[in-house]
């Protein structure tokens, strides 16, 4: 039996890319919800938990259409040069970002509002600047929460088969992502080299689980403390 790790390595490389790009984007967006008090923190906070509830297909042909040559991302693309993100790697970044945002955000909008007014009101008495006071203060206190919403971001990309299938397709070396690679032995036949992908998911959700459990238990022990 020969097991083509392939997929595996394009899956780790797209889990931590959407994960950086996700912390850059999202830890602001979460912040934002967590202090506005605009009238439109409620549209933003629902479009940003849409993923949650919409069929990944759903998410994934609309997608395909926006970012496709008929579409305005799409046009915008290859009149930059860039071409269209369709069938392509970052396609699917873009893709996971999206699908990916609320793992995010919802817990480190949590975590931010979970800090309280009151220490920033201190660090704003010692004159700190906004700036200041969201990287010296509020950034340290939340960051429980945003390992969390890192490590579920991460875990989720990996599992993603959905959107990936929608705007990525099956390009080996390309879109073919360990999902699509465990789909593709099944129809197959090919139980063997499914069950060592799946099994190895299987362990990863696990492991991604009791990594959870254990960050929660230790920030609860240092509260306590």
């Amino acid at each position: 039996m020969t097991l083509n790790l392939e997929p595996l390595w394009l899956t780790l490389k797209l889990a931590s890319l959407t994960t950086f790009v996700l912390l850059v984007i999202g830890t602001p967006i979460a912040w934002w919800l967590s202090q506005t008090r605009s009238r439109m923190k409620q549209v933003v906070a629902t479009l940003v938990a849409l993923p949650l509830v919409l069929p990944p297909t759903v998410l994934g042909f609309y997608l395909l259409l926006l970012l496709g040559p008929a579409g305005p991302i799409g046009k915008l693309t290859e009149a930059l040069g860039l071409g269209t993100l369709p069938f392509t790697f970052p396609g699917l970044v873009v893709g996971s970002v999206i699908y990916s945002l609320p793992f995010l955000v919802q817990p480190a909008h949590n975590a931010f509002e979970a800090i309280g007014s009151r220490p920033l009101e201190v660090a704003a008495t010692l004159r700190a600047s906004p700036l200041d006071r969201f990287f010296s203060v509020a950034l340290p206190l939340a960051l429980p929460g945003l390992l969390s919403g890192g490590i579920l971001a991460f875990a989720h990309t990996v599992g993603e088969f959905g959107v990936i299938l929608m705007i990525g397709g099956n390009i080996p070396g390309e879109t073919k992502v360990l999902s699509i690679a465990i789909y593709d032995h099944v129809e197959s036949l090919e139980w063997t080299q499914a069950h060592w992908l799946a099994g190895g998911m299987v362990l990863f959700a696990f492991l991604v689980v009791l990594s959870m459990n254990l960050l929660g238990q230790r920030m609860r022990q240092i509260g306590q403390d």
